[in-house]
């Protein structure tokens, strides 16, 4: 059992990369050769009803059993596992300490001392990890490094471990799915000071989860309970069709323009064109609420650009659509360009934003 999420910031070797969340699995397998990186497994398969509820794993076995059986069936096999719980799962903070420390007192302080004061519960129930990150004088002239403090709650990890145990796969690495998406686009990332934040906005099935990056390091991060779930109910609902429909069908519309490749009545997609516009105007609503809030208590930093990921990303035009809400430049993450990967068969660009999360699994050990 992963006791405690220790290792999750090291590096490992031969490994595969794999993704649950409340619709699928996704799973990737990523070499070195040379200077470049290729991907030679990308697979998907979704996870049948009854295995979430609520955002939370309800039957492991049965999630256990279509890992085992999709790493079959794609002939993957690795010795290392690397995967993620969602970021709504955990607490991250950065934390300032004294420079002089050694690394006992480090550990003593913010394992114990430091992660009482930010845990909204006991520490007993809690796992830890934590990584130094850059050295700074504060307004007093004094040395001081700030950490990077990670926590989940035991019964979390507990149960991730017990899915791949099940799946008798091995565990590695269990990390957070916006670190894994921040290794993607690390150098995105690197074009911006220390004074400039990026906001990463992860579309997902049922939620959007939100982070503020700063020199690579998520400063603030909060999940909303709106994503391409809520989009395609609305959309389906104005529109009369079934709501057991793909979400995939709004990647058919372009939401700032008349046009679309959907095939149905120019009058009944406008309404539901509407309807998505609504629940967007709403996800734009809490984005610039979180931007506020964080700049509020943030000085002399600049929130430079939005960067879209996730299946939601895949929308038309939905970069244009934030670009004029929020008054703010937002681009789409492509992580395979990104990446520089070579891959054996072409992804459509309105899948790819989705890749973020798996692929940066994937590269967790190159």
């Amino acid at each position: 059992m992963l006791n405690t999420l220790t290792n999750i910031f090291a590096k490992n070797g031969d490994s595969v990369g794999i993704e649950i969340n409340t619709q699928k699995i996704n799973i990737a397998q990523i070499v070195k050769q040379g200077q470049q990186y290729k991907l030679m497994k990308n697979v998907s398969a979704d996870i049948p009803e009854g295995v979430f509820e609520e955002g939370q794993i309800v039957d492991s076995l049965i999630l256990s059993e279509l890992i085992k059986d999709t790493l079959k069936a794609n002939k993957i096999s690795a010795t290392k596992v690397f995967t993620a719980v969602p970021m709504r799962e955990a607490i991250i903070r950065v934390i300032p300490v004294p420079a002089e420390l050694d690394e006992a007192e480090l550990k003593d302080m913010v394992m114990v001392h430091e992660a009482g004061m930010y845990l909204p519960y006991p520490r007993e129930e809690v796992d830890l990890d934590y990584v130094k990150l850059g050295y700074f004088m504060d307004e007093d002239g004094i040395e001081k490094v700030n950490v990077l403090l990670v926590a989940t709650k035991k019964e979390v990890t507990d149960l991730y471990t017990e899915v791949f145990e099940q799946a008798q796969l091995k565990l590695s690495v269990l990390e957070i799915n916006s670190f894994a998406l921040i290794r993607t686009i690390r150098e995105q990332l690197r074009q911006f000071g220390s004074k400039e934040a990026v906001v990463l906005v992860d579309l997902e099935f049922d939620s959007t989860e939100i982070a503020i990056v700063v020199e690579g390091v998520p400063q603030f991060s909060r999940t909303v309970p709106i994503g391409t779930y809520q989009m395609y109910t609305a959309f389906s609902q104005a529109m009369s069709l079934p709501a057991t429909g793909s979400a995939e069908m709004l990647y058919d519309i372009d939401i700032l323009s008349s046009r679309d490749s959907t095939g149905v009545d120019s009058s009944q997609i406008e309404s539901g064109k509407a309807a998505l516009i609504k629940i967007l105007g709403e996800l734009s609503d809490e984005l610039s609420r979180s931007i506020n809030f964080y700049i509020n208590q943030s000085e002399d930093l600049e929130i430079v650009q939005l960067l879209l990921a996730g299946p939601g990303a895949g929308i038309r035009q939905l970069d244009e659509f934030f670009t004029q809400k929020l008054n703010l430049p937002t681009i789409k993450v492509d992580p395979i360009a990104t990446l520089g990967l070579d891959i054996n068969e072409d992804i459509a660009s309105d899948s790819r934003p989705g890749l973020g999360i798996v692929l940066g699994l994937g590269m967790r050990d190159l």
